[in-house]
């Protein structure tokens, strides 16, 4: 079934721990988690202090989205709080390849991603060392963006080479994600959808995420 993973950029903040627990106890598959530094993108957000606070409300996987600069300094730091993957952009200052074997050599999952205007092929070098590959279907820093449909071939383009060489690489989709481009990521080749204001506006989220769970190739 498609994984499931809420974006906590749009839960209360001022709640977090019960907002994790909810998504819990709604069926989700792993927590999402923006770590934004304000200078790779304007918006800021928390960091790894604040996930390890979070760490003990739930047993979710946290899938950890690094918008920072040269995110290699900072790897160590999100590991020891807690974090189960971690995704750098291919855009951000510093190595990238320096990240990615640092987060393996934490013994967690490896990601990497792009921002709509990033050519695909710039995660070419990198693909054999990932377990994960998050396409951004809108611009990263800000939640409630509209979904680039554009970027549905950079899903396929990553499906193609996945079938080919990783079949167990997850393919996760991030940015306008709702009932009807969750189910147009997935048919392009997604495993996993992340999704925030379209999941936290519904005072229960079960039934929602129950469905999405239900998508695939050719599903109604």
């Amino acid at each position: 079934m498609t994984k499931i993973a809420p974006s906590m950029l749009s839960c209360d903040f001022s709640r977090l721990g019960e907002e994790l627990a909810r998504v819990e106890r709604s069926g989700a598959d792993w927590a999402h988690l923006d770590v934004m530094d304000g200078m790779f993108v304007p918006n800021l957000t928390f960091g790894a202090p604040v996930i390890k606070c979070a760490r003990h409300w739930t047993k979710l996987p946290f899938d950890v989205h690094l918008m920072i600069e040269d995110p290699a300094r900072y790897i160590d730091d999100f590991a020891k709080a807690g974090a189960d993957w971690i995704t750098v952009h291919t855009e951000a200052s510093g190595s990238t390849d320096e990240a990615i074997k640092k987060i393996l050599d934490n013994g967690l999952k490896a990601g990497a991603t792009l921002n709509p205007g990033t050519p695909v092929t710039d995660l070419d070098p990198y693909l054999d060392k990932l377990d994960q590959v998050l396409i951004m279907t809108v611009n990263a820093g800000f939640g409630g963006q509209k979904f680039h449909e554009e970027c549905l071939p950079k899903i396929e383009y990553i499906r193609k080479w996945a079938d080919e060489h990783n079949p167990k690489l997850e393919i996760t989709v991030d940015g306008g994600i709702n009932r009807e481009t969750g189910k147009m990521c997935v048919d392009a080749g997604a495993t996993c959808l992340v999704a925030g204001s379209s999941l936290f506006k519904l005072e229960d989220m079960t039934d929602e995420i129950a469905l999405w769970k239900t998508y695939g190739p050719n599903a109604e």
